[in-house]
């Protein structure tokens, strides 16, 4: 049950990254004018408000489908025998980002789609999925002390890889900020963008996509010489292969124009790769279940006195 609901969660958390960027797509980001009403005299958007306010209305009312997954999860596993205290903490650390990422959309739209508070909107997404994976990964494992499998500075490598991976999504924020799609109709000039010059922003975006491709396929050399376990093995395989079709996305991208289409693959893409680089140094130690209490001996009958 805490397995399929952590699950549920993260699934959720990766359909709100991509429906919020549906949303931008589709120039709806001032679909609704202000929060977090529609309106200011309505809750819901109004038929003038036309197909921009029913697509961000909707994304709005996904919040609540993501808080339904994520409450189920604390359920779960508060509901566990024995209960998982760890699962239970995981469960509420991303029940308080999505009502921080909620109130951090409001702001992304009463401040007009300010690009760096939408930069941070999507970092504040990323971080929910990071802690739904965990928490689904730690589901499948016991509440003992994490074990490596690897040498320490092995394991400290992976997480050069994730940190690397971390600043790859961060600088396609800086892209989105000045690029194609600023979440409005094209003849809208009001919203702003990052003043730096879109071509530099997306080559400094693709040297962290190239930095990335080296990283895994080094890792993949060192797993191969130390032994190390298979599903570590796996998930660096799958990561590369998760990089190199997001790198053949960002190109087709960059080429044509930013198509919606591509935009929005590439957006799924980038919570896939995230995703496939966190599981790599969860794959390098295990926990087993914590040692049940001993239990004191019962004690002989005492014989009475006379």
């Amino acid at each position: 049950m805490v397995r399929r609901a952590a699950f549920a969660a993260l699934v959720m958390s990766v359909v709100i990254v991509v429906t919020g960027g549906a949303v931008r797509l589709t120039a709806s980001g001032l679909g609704c004018t202000t929060w977090p009403r529609c309106t200011d005299e309505s809750l819901t958007p109004t038929a003038e408000m036309g197909f921009h306010g029913v697509i961000e209305f909707t994304n709005r009312m996904l919040t609540y489908v993501l808080s339904a997954a994520v409450g189920w999860a604390i359920l779960a596993a508060r509901c566990h025998r024995p209960w998982r205290r760890g699962l239970t903490k995981l469960g509420w650390a991303q029940f308080w980002l999505v009502m921080s990422n909620a109130v951090l959309g409001g702001i992304t739209v009463l401040t007009g789609l300010n690009p760096y508070t939408v930069a941070l909107h999507m970092i504040a997404a990323m971080a929910l999925v990071w802690v739904a994976l965990l928490m689904w990964e730690r589901s499948k494992e016991g509440d003992g002390p994490a074990k490596l499998s690897v040498a320490r500075p092995i394991h400290q490598l992976s997480y050069v890889l994730v940190a690397v991976i971390g600043l790859l999504v961060a600088a396609g924020t800086l892209v989105t900020g000045a690029g194609h799609h600023p979440g409005t109709p094209k003849d809208n000039k009001i919203v702003p963008r990052i003043p730096i010059d879109y071509d530099r922003l997306a080559q400094f975006h693709a040297d962290f996509a190239f930095i990335s491709v080296g990283l895994t396929i080094a890792l993949i050399f060192v797993f191969t010489a130390i032994k190390a376990p298979q599903p570590a093995k796996a998930r660096t395989r799958e990561l590369l292969a998760v990089l190199l079709l997001q790198g053949v996305l960002g190109f087709i991208q960059y080429f044509t124009d930013a198509p919606e289409l591509m935009v929005g693959l590439h957006m799924l893409g980038a919570s896939l790769t995230w995703i496939a680089a966190l599981r790599i140094p969860l794959a390098l130690r295990t926990r087993e279940a914590e040692d049940a209490p001993e239990q004191l001996p019962a004690q002989a009958p005492q014989a009475a006195t006379v």
